[in-house]
């Protein structure tokens, strides 16, 4: 099961300047929990942004330049070589950037979309793709209010492939 998992904004936007646009401490549990002991794939960017392995999970950074290394991460110079260096029955996860989520939904290799919308539109220079319903089919949606922690309300939105 290849999922690909990503925060964005009502107008599809990801980030600005190889950073997030917005705090919401919700999300990051989502993902720590949805994500932990499993691969986490990546482009350089991205890694960069994060700037460390994080605990309990494989990263594997995708970069064309094949003298990049990282401690503790495994490195490909291609999305399909990293999907190779995941065990066949473990669920992978793509994290981004956006140019891998382009080539991963343009080439059909997600099963999966683990979605966060958060309910604004923000200034970005990046976005994700706009999501095509004739593809993914929506089967899971919570629903939440910003509070104290979550500056803006955002709702979990689990997408499957249609057969």
């Amino acid at each position: 099961m290849i999922t690909i998992i990503v925060a964005i904004a009502e107008n599809y936007a990801l980030g600005k300047d190889n950073d997030l646009i917005w705090h919401l401490p919700a999300d990051l549990k989502r993902f720590k929990k949805l994500t932990s002991g499993r691969y986490i794939l990546m482009g350089r960017n991205t890694y960069e942004s994060i700037g460390k392995p994080l605990p309990n999970r494989t990263s594997v950074i995708i970069t064309k330049n094949p003298d990049y290394t990282q401690q503790g991460c495994l490195i490909a110079n291609s999305l399909e070589s990293a999907l190779k260096l995941a065990p066949k029955d473990d669920k992978v996860f793509i994290i981004g950037g956006a140019q891998i989520y382009k080539y991963a939904l343009d080439n059909s290799l997600a099963d999966a979309l683990e979605i966060t919308i958060v309910h604004h539109s923000f200034d970005a220079d990046v976005f994700f793709p706009e999501i095509n319903t004739k593809v993914w089919k929506e089967v899971k949606r919570e629903s939440f209010k910003a509070d104290e922690k979550n500056k803006f309300d955002y709702s979990f939105i689990r997408y499957e492939k249609r057969s």
